[in-house]
């Protein structure tokens, strides 16, 4: 039997390492990834931004506070606060996220969180970003 909450886990691990190559090979060829307020990417579109990241300087990180098994068994919830980094740029947000695995591999990932939230934090990252230390 596969873990859904390993497969999860070793997912955002793998991103937040900078190991785009091993987060993909989580994901079913066919993924769907939501985002709030942003274009759903599916496929490759979705694999493609993954593995840019790197090759655009952009970093992710995370820290877990819940993540269980949802009731139909399929998927996994998180709630989380994530952070992207550009250079010294960082913004860190609140994230809930829904997996939907199959056969062991992420078919959708869906992430809310507040636009709002994750504009303010971006504006106070740049202000951090370029202030005097």
């Amino acid at each position: 039997m596969i873990d859904q909450v390993s497969v999860v886990t070793t997912f955002l691990d793998a991103l937040a390492a900078g190991d785009a190559r091993t987060a993909v090979d989580l994901l079913d060829p066919e993924v769907e990834w939501r985002n709030t307020g942003l274009p759903t990417l599916r496929g490759r579109r979705a694999t493609g931004a993954l593995l840019g990241m790197e090759k655009r300087g952009i970093g992710f990180g995370y820290e877990m506070h819940t993540v269980a098994v949802a009731a139909d068994g399929d998927s996994v919830l998180t709630d989380r606060t994530d952070w992207i980094t550009l250079g010294r740029l960082r913004s860190e947000f609140w994230v809930r996220g829904t997996f939907t695995l199959r056969d062991g591999k992420i078919v959708v990932w869906d992430d809310a969180f507040s636009m709002g939230g994750f504009a303010a934090d971006t504006l106070r990252g740049l202000a951090r970003a370029v202030l005097p230390r």
